[in-house]
Formats: C-alpha cells, structure tokens, sequence
C-alpha cells in the first residue's frame, strides 16, 4: 500500500442498500491494544460491524489529528502527537498525499491485511476526524480561520477517497461505512467558534461528498452538539450519545428516521467505570425512546433504523475493559434487535 494523491477517484464498492441488521453493535474510533493484531482480532470478534481501530496506545501518531495531518505540507508531527506549523509552507492548494506506509496507519494496514486473511465479506467501518475538528485544531496550531478550515476540508477529502480505495483494494467485498469524528462540534454554537454554523454544514457536506460513491456516510460527535446542525449537512448515519437531551430535537429526529436516516446510539457512557450488566444502559435507552415517540417518533422506524456503539472510543480504557463494554452494548443491540423483529412480525412484514 503506497501513497495516493487527492486527484485519485475513490472507487465504488458494493452497496450496503437496507440490508444493515437492526441494532447491530459497531465500535467508536479507538481502541487500547498495543498489538495492531491483537486489535485487528478483537474488532472481528467483538463487533456485529466490524470497525477498523485506531490505535494510539500502540503510538501518538495515531491519535486521530496526527493521523490528519499525514501529508500537509507545511504541518509536521511531533513524537507524543502534538502539530507544528510553517505557515510560510501552509497552501491550501496543495496536494495532500495519503502514506498509508506512515505510522499513523499500522492499525489500519494491519487490520486490513488480517480482514483480507479471514475473507471478510461482510460491511466495514471505519472513521477519520472531520474538518471542522481538523480546522479547530490548526488554528489553535497558529493558521489563520479561513486558511485553516480550507487546508483541514481538502486535507479530509483527500484522506476518505485514498482510505476507501484502500479498503476497497483489500476488501472488494465488504460494502464501506465511513463516519467523519467531530467532537469540536460541541462547540459550534458557542460565542467565539472560528467558524459560522452554516459555513460548518457546507465543510462537513464537501467532506462527505467526496467518499459518497463508495460508502455509507455519516457523523460522529461525542460532544453534546447542535443536532438540527449535523443533520443539515445530511449524513446518512447519525452516531451520537443516547442522552435525554435528544427529546429537545425529536421532531428533527423524526423526520431523519422518516426521510431513511439511521442513528448509532452510543448506549455505554465510556468516560467512567464500565457496566457490569446491559440493564442501565437498556432501561436508559428504552425511556430515551418512548420520550421520542411522545415527541414524533414512529416506533418502528426507531426500532429498524437504530445501530448500538460505545458512546465514544475506547482507546483510554484496558483491553479488559473495552471487552466488558463490547458485551455490554452487544447485548443491548440484541434486544434493540428482537424488539425490531418482534414489531415485524406483529405488522405481518
């Protein structure tokens, strides 16, 4: 796997079409193993979607703006993945190279090269930061607003067209599902953000379009963000925390679900000690639901359009750990599961 330049076209693959199973359980981004291996089997085993893992226990690099900054001219990568910037160097004309050699994606390589091994044919996800996150973090590296959300929304582009034709090449078989992390979008709405709410949708709608003939796209924000903001941008798979704020925007909701949005419920919280049991967070997301029917929404397309993840990565916790909230929200992706088929049989579908 060598290098590939933005003017590459990515390739189309196999579509995912309707055929993503109700409440099938997918992970977040990171993991914690320092064997790119080890993670690449873990993924296989633990996930009903398999997810290709970051990994920046295993090195700095990569962490998801070090992995970003991979062939910016003019940003280079120090050893604990912090970004320097020559502004003198900054052109957001230039071309952005995608090394997929470069240390910043051994997880990625090596999941692939083991996948490829195993004849994985069924979907593959996988995710990388979103330029907005990207443009946050090269401003407060010194690059001017304007400058530095130009150089993050070509550098993302570039990176989602190489990242699926690569996948693509190791697993012609496997339909692609491709979420954009922005976890600064928490701020979006905030007095003071670099950039206006409608300046965000149109950055995070070029990012998407650029991986839309070969994946499933979508957004991933662990922060509490503004939601009628993501959807404007139209991701075809929303991933957010499943909290009770959500029933501020049900009407949105309802009408993305309606319209064959989906929604990847992040039902284990992961920034605090991991559940024992599927009970919590089961009861949590079955009152978050009926909340939402009051509001609007339709119950069975709630039930049939929902996915189940870990609310974010999982790259800070032990190995031991990231497997007990795998089961956990496994679990609760079964029941979302027989509820969902449960609801078919009753309508005679």
């Amino acid at each position: 796997m060598g290098t590939i330049t933005d003017g590459r076209p990515a390739r189309r693959i196999p579509s995912l079409g309707d055929d993503l199973p109700s409440g099938a359980f997918t992970g977040v981004g990171s993991l914690p193993h320092r064997s790119a291996h080890d993670a690449a089997v873990f993924a296989m085993r633990h996930y009903d979607i398999v997810a290709i893992p970051s990994l920046p226990r295993r090195s700095p690099a990569e962490g998801m703006i070090a992995q970003a900054v991979v062939g910016i001219p003019g940003v280079t990568l120090g050893h604990y993945g912090s970004i320097a910037v020559d502004a003198k160097a900054i052109d957001p004309d230039a071309d952005v190279l995608t090394d997929v050699s470069a240390d910043a994606f051994v997880g990625f390589r090596t999941f692939l090269a083991t996948a490829a091994g195993r004849a994985l044919t069924g979907p593959v996800k996988w995710q990388l930061v979103g330029p907005i996150t990207l443009g946050v973090a090269l401003t407060r590296a010194g690059v001017a607003a304007e400058l530095a959300f130009g150089v993050a929304t070509r550098a993302v582009r570039a990176h989602l067209a190489a990242l699926s034709d690569v996948v693509a090449t190791a697993l012609p078989a496997s339909p692609q599902i491709v979420l954009l992390d922005e976890p600064w979008l928490g701020e979006l709405m905030h007095h003071g953000f670099p950039i206006t709410p409608d300046a965000a949708i149109d950055l995070l709608s070029s990012a998407m379009a650029a991986v839309e003939p070969a994946a499933t796209v979508g957004i991933h924000c662990c922060a509490s963000a503004d939601v009628a903001s993501l959807l404007a941008a139209g991701p075809q798979i929303l991933s957010v925390p499943a909290t009770t704020a959500l029933t501020r925007v049900a009407g949105y909701l309802a009408r993305y679900l309606d319209d064959g949005g989906r929604i990847a419920w992040g039902v284990v919280p992961t920034d605090g000690p991991a559940p024992t049991s599927p009970e919590r967070a089961w009861r949590q997301l079955g009152d978050l639901w009926c909340a939402l029917v009051e509001r609007g929404c339709d119950p069975t397309v709630l039930r049939t359009h929902s996915l189940v993840t870990p609310s974010c990565g999982l790259g800070l916790h032990a190995p031991a750990v990231a497997e007990q909230v795998c089961s956990v929200a496994r679990e609760v992706g079964r029941r979302v599961r027989n509820q969902a088929e449960a609801t078919r049989f009753a309508l005679g579908a």
